[in-house]
């Protein structure tokens, strides 16, 4: 039996950090708070009728957008929607946003 060091357990608050780094995931949750964020970020009308689904690794946005009126107009927005995600500080950057339309 392989013996262990006693002494005062780490804190998960100070071992989190660490093991977020070192597996490359600090990064990927950066990344998702466009997700929980998405209200605040795009304003109430927007997020009403469309939603995140998923941020890949490459940094591409899948939204799901309610009528093909509202993703034709929101494409047309992208530019600016990306200014204003990327813009936030901290947050790994968004380079693409691929509108999904689903009824």
């Amino acid at each position: 039996m392989t013996e262990r060091k006693r002494g005062k357990p780490t804190r998960l608050s100070e071992l989190l950090p660490g093991v977020l780094d070192e597996s490359g995931l600090k990064a990927r949750l950066e990344q998702a708070v466009v997700i929980t964020d998405w209200a605040s970020i795009v304003g109430k009308d927007i997020a009403k009728v469309a939603q995140p689904i998923s941020i890949s690794r490459q940094g591409v946005l899948t939204v799901a957008v309610t009528n093909a009126a509202w993703m034709t107009e929101l494409a047309m927005m992208e530019l600016e929607l990306l200014r204003v995600i990327n813009e936030k500080s901290g947050r790994a950057k968004v380079d693409r946003i691929r509108w999904r339309l689903v009824r």
